[in-house]
């Protein structure tokens, strides 16, 4: 069993913010893989549900982020679970908008909610780090973390979320390499490599005037007569039949 874990704050006050990407990130996990409603236990909301063959539970500690610990801890006591069974997915200032990582073990980089996890179940657990980027002044980090995602943020915000989705399965199964590719193919998808075929909509490219006029001389130019338009003595040309027609009244 894997214990997904989400941060962010309670209440429809800062459900838009975005220290509640964490949150977001498993709403749509738990709306587009069929998971229970959401209930109340461990001090959290929690979802039961089955990824890839895994059974999945995911958590959205409602202590505030500050004392999110409470309800990892006791989560992974019922369940008997281990600090590399969980995944924290939580916000990143310090990774631009949209982009995201997946990390095994480390410090808690001062994020209040990673801090107080690691007080109640040690530090080796996985995180998934969802960037918000950084507003440009530690002063301004509260401010900037407590406020909604801004109306520009919606395009890519909607992309990491379904590219997560897509990935949920292979990070319950421990592939983060695959976790990262699908959610790549959302946020930043290739690009055609089919050459010399204009993309739909758009029209084939024009030859270049270089080119065209190149065309048009050779098509000005007067054809040379062929072997049948010359007489077999002198190799001159055929009179034409108004020639040969005018010759009679001569």
């Amino acid at each position: 069993m894997k214990l997904f874990v989400g941060l962010g704050n309670p209440g429809a006050k800062y459900a838009g913010n975005r220290h509640n990407i964490g949150f977001m990130a498993l709403d749509q996990i738990a709306s587009d893989h069929g998971f229970s409603p959401w209930k109340s236990k461990f001090q959290a909301q929690i979802s039961e549900g089955v990824l890839g063959g895994t059974k999945v539970l995911l958590l959205k500690p409602q202590t505030f982020m500050n004392l999110s610990g409470q309800s990892v801890g006791e989560a992974m006591r019922f369940y008997k679970l281990a600090p590399v069974d969980v995944i924290v997915l939580h916000d990143e200032l310090d990774l631009a908008p949209g982009k995201a990582r997946v990390k095994q073990g480390g410090g808690h980089a001062g994020h209040n909610g990673l801090r107080s996890i690691h007080s109640h179940i040690g530090a080796d657990y996985g995180r998934v780090r969802l960037g918000i980027g950084h507003p440009g002044h530690k002063d301004a980090v509260a401010g900037y973390v407590l406020r909604d995602f801004a109306k520009a943020d919606e395009v890519w915000l909607d992309d990491l979320m379904r590219g997560i989705s897509d990935g949920a399965a292979h990070l319950a199964a421990g592939d983060g390499g695959k976790f990262m590719n699908a959610v790549a193919l959302r946020v930043a998808p290739p690009r055609s490599s089919s050459a010399g075929s204009a993309p739909k909509g758009q029209k084939a490219a024009v030859p270049s005037e270089k080119a065209a006029k190149s065309g048009d001389t050779a098509k000005s130019q007067p054809s040379q007569p062929s072997q049948a338009d010359r007489t077999d003595t002198g190799n001159q040309p055929q009179p034409s039949a108004m020639e040969r027609l005018l010759n009679k009244f001569k």
